[in-house]
């Protein structure tokens, strides 16, 4: 005799399945961009940290025209130089007023059916220097910071690029939930364009996170320009890299070593199961030498323990 109630029970939770499965189908955005803000007054003289909050530094006349020709440059970019019709675009802005001013100014670039939303997200702001700054004592501070060493120096009253590390981590659980869960994607026919208006140093240890990078490499790391933008794009195996939109001598000048870029380019190519066979310089950067076999290892103790006998 059949139970009724269970069957229904059975294809009711097969549907949900079906329908979880169906609804689990993320669409990755296609590039991820990050923007520094434009020239502040802060950029400008140090003396306006001074009398004004951090936070509250505006931007100059000359950041306001760099904001609107990032615009144009970004757009350039998410049209595929005006071939591509359909994709989308998505912002996140750390909540400071230059970061604010902008994404205000980079929007003119686009139309409203273009943008999908914009959430402000405290986590990508500034690093924290403390609260007002005199420029004299921030002086003696950042030279101390050269000294000790740039991502574990914490600021009086303020924090450490590690600090700042630690927030961009969050930050990017969250966007990886969004992605996850489809919530920034209407359109699956569309291409979507996460960009994110930020800061010099949330924007290195964002990259220093997503790719792995040691401390070490981070420390070589350049500070980007005003209103200058990193672009993250799947490569064709479905990894994101900086080598699809930028050249070995952009990525150089930024501070990368030639293991980081020959990285960039194997993600930009890499297909898909590569990842755990074909990355030895993360080996290298912990490891003094290692030997190519089992073999090679034991030949390797044979000899030490000769020498050793000698």
């Amino acid at each position: 005799m059949i139970n009724r109630n269970s069957t229904g029970n059975h294809v009711h939770q097969h549907q949900q399945q079906q329908s979880h499965s169906h609804s689990h189908h993320r669409n990755l955005p296609k590039r991820i961009i990050l923007v520094r803000h434009g020239e502040s007054q802060g950029n400008k003289d140090d003396s306006a940290y001074v009398v004004t909050p951090d936070y509250k530094i505006p931007l100059t006349s000359t950041g306001i025209s760099q904001a609107r020709q990032a615009g144009l440059g970004i757009r350039q970019v998410v049209s595929d130089q005006g071939s591509s019709q359909n994709w989308r675009i998505y912002f996140y802005v750390s909540p400071y007023e230059r970061t604010r001013s902008t994404l205000r100014e980079i929007g003119r670039a686009f139309s409203r059916r273009r943008l999908i939303g914009v959430r402000e997200e405290c986590r990508i702001r500034e690093q924290d220097f403390g609260n007002f700054q005199v420029a004299e004592r921030m002086k003696i501070i950042k030279q101390t910071r050269e000294k000790f060493g740039r991502f574990f120096y914490r600021f009086p009253e303020g924090e450490s690029a590690a600090d700042v590390y630690d927030r961009v981590s969050s930050f990017l659980e969250s966007l990886w939930r969004d992605i996850d869960m489809n919530r920034l994607q209407q359109n699956a026919a569309d291409d979507l364009n996460l960009v994110i208006v930020s800061h010099g140093l949330a924007i290195r240890v964002f990259l220093m996170k997503w790719f792995k990078w040691t401390v070490e490499q981070f420390e070589y790391l350049n500070n980007l320009g005003n209103c200058e933008f990193r672009v993250m794009q799947l490569g064709i195996g479905g990894e994101y890299s900086l080598a699809v939109n930028h050249s070995d001598e952009e990525m150089q000048a930024w501070g990368l070593s030639s293991d980081m870029i020959a990285d960039q380019r194997w993600r930009a190519r890499a297909k898909k199961g590569d990842w755990n066979e074909k990355c030895p310089w993360y080996l290298d950067a912990f490891f003094d030498s290692l030997a190519e076999t089992d073999e090679s290892s034991e030949e390797d103790d044979e000899s030490k323990e000769f020498l050793d006998c000698v």
